[in-house]
């Protein structure tokens, strides 16, 4: 089982940190994807991949803890705005699931804002409506 993010804030890349881990868990992330979409296909919704990702992840190893709410503080009180992030797997990475025709900045948007609130940097966005899913996994840093 890979370890948990110890610091969410963690350098842009696993090779500055001597983390090795990162990587490991992100490769995880990417191929458990890849074969998700390859048994499913690009026809179904959201609902539908998430847990297939989430089951293909747990027997890997990871921890993955789905649909956790995220409140937005406000002049320091906790308000809950609805939002929820999709997946976080490992403590570190935070995954939202899409299935739309294609990607927009509103989608790009909304993970950094996650990122940012959970005080998290790493994410994927996932696309999983696209005939070839490497056209549906974008990894994003967020620079806190």
């Amino acid at each position: 089982m890979s370890e948990p993010c110890e610091n969410r804030k963690v350098a842009k890349n696993a090779k500055e940190t001597g983390r090795p881990e990162i990587e490991t868990t992100a490769t995880a992330i990417v191929d458990s994807v890849v074969g998700v979409h390859r048994a499913l296909g690009p026809g179904l919704l959201e609902s539908a991949h998430q847990p297939c990702l989430t089951y293909e992840l747990r027997s890997r190893g990871h921890n993955v803890v789905c649909e956790i709410p995220l409140p937005i503080k406000y002049k320091g009180v906790q308000v809950d705005g609805g939002y929820r992030i999709d997946m976080l797997v490992d403590d570190c990475f935070v995954m939202e699931n899409k299935a739309v025709d294609r990607l927009l900045p509103i989608h790009t948007a909304q993970l950094i804002t996650y990122l940012k609130l959970s005080d998290r940097r790493l994410g994927f966005l996932l696309n999983w409506h696209v005939k070839l899913i490497k056209q549906g996994i974008k990894r994003l840093v967020n620079n806190l």
